[in-house]
């Protein structure tokens, strides 16, 4: 059995599923793009090939390797994307939720049925069909469990919503004893520098009491100023509309003073490090342009 428990997302990271960029497919059509940036790159003729994808990840797999923490991959299907393992299920202290992804990426679950086979079959839930809710969003910060979703009432309209409010509630339910509290982010099908695609986009914690945040990418002013009261604007990294487009908030965490960070985030890495943590460097800009980064490339499965 596999003893998955996750309640934040900084404590020392054991296990984790490390998603896959080999035998990725050919590049996508425009019409097959999921959002604004990845269609950006199809449309510029930059959106990155295979080889450089698997380079940068392996360069993640290395760090994980030095931290000694068991890593999974999903298994490989032909032609077929399988970076972004942060979107198809999620742990909530020892329970692991299948997300209801969009359904051209059901396969993505299946890949990683196998690691889901260890888990006691009591802590597996899969939502109903009317609860959309995919790991980018949720986010576990001890008594809190943060929610990105989308309000708007043309939510139907927008590929880049992908939690509603129904996922939100579902959360709720099943977790009486959490304080859930969800955020109204900013969308946008056409421009990526104005899309938050999941809360992971424009805020993550890191360490014990810092952040990093992006305030436009919140609809209501209210959410970001209840994340700033809860962390302190001094324990907050405000990032700007560039470096939100750049993915600078989706660094991932292997301890509480060890961040795994892209190495052009010059401006992020320096406040990392001047504020005590340890920042191991990789390149990850080609896989950003599909708009994921780290964390999104993660699905974390132990943490102390």
């Amino acid at each position: 059995m596999l003893p998955i428990h996750l309640n934040n997302e900084t404590s020392r990271l054991r296990a984790v599923v490390l998603g896959s960029a080999v035998n990725n497919g050919p590049t996508p059509t425009k019409e097959e793009a999921y959002d604004p940036k990845s269609l950006e790159h199809i449309l510029a003729g930059t959106y990155p090939v295979e080889a450089d994808m698997v380079k940068e990840m392996e360069a993640f797999n290395q760090v994980f390797q030095k931290y000694d923490v068991q890593v999974f991959r999903p298994k490989m299907i032909e032609n077929y994307n399988q970076i972004f393992t942060r979107d198809i299920g999620f742990v909530i202290e020892d329970t692991f939720i299948k997300a209801n992804i969009l359904p051209d990426r059901e396969r993505e679950l299946d890949a990683i049925q196998y690691i889901i086979d260890q888990i006691n079959p009591v802590k597996v839930v899969r939502p109903p069909d009317e609860v959309h809710i995919e790991g980018g969003d949720v986010m576990l910060w001890n008594e809190y469990i943060f929610i990105g979703t989308y309000k708007g009432s043309d939510y139907k309209e927008y590929i880049t919503a992908r939690t509603n409010m129904q996922g939100v509630n579902y959360i709720k339910e099943l977790f009486p004893n959490k304080i859930v509290k969800e955020f109204d982010l900013v969308k946008s099908k056409l421009e990526a520098h104005d899309n938050a695609l999941h809360l992971d986009c424009c805020f993550q914690p890191v360490g014990k009491n810092k952040g990093i945040i992006y305030k436009s990418g919140f609809r209501e002013e209210a959410d970001y100023v209840f994340l700033v009261n809860l962390f302190g604007k001094e324990n907050l990294f405000h990032i700007t509309r560039d470096e939100m487009y750049h993915m600078n908030s989706n660094v991932f965490s292997i301890d509480e003073n060890v961040v795994v960070s892209e190495q052009n985030f010059t401006r992020l890495n320096t406040w990392l490090r001047a504020n005590g943590f340890t920042v191991e460097e990789i390149p990850y800009a080609e896989i950003a342009k599909q708009e994921g980064l780290l964390r999104c490339s993660t699905l974390p499965l132990i943490r102390d």
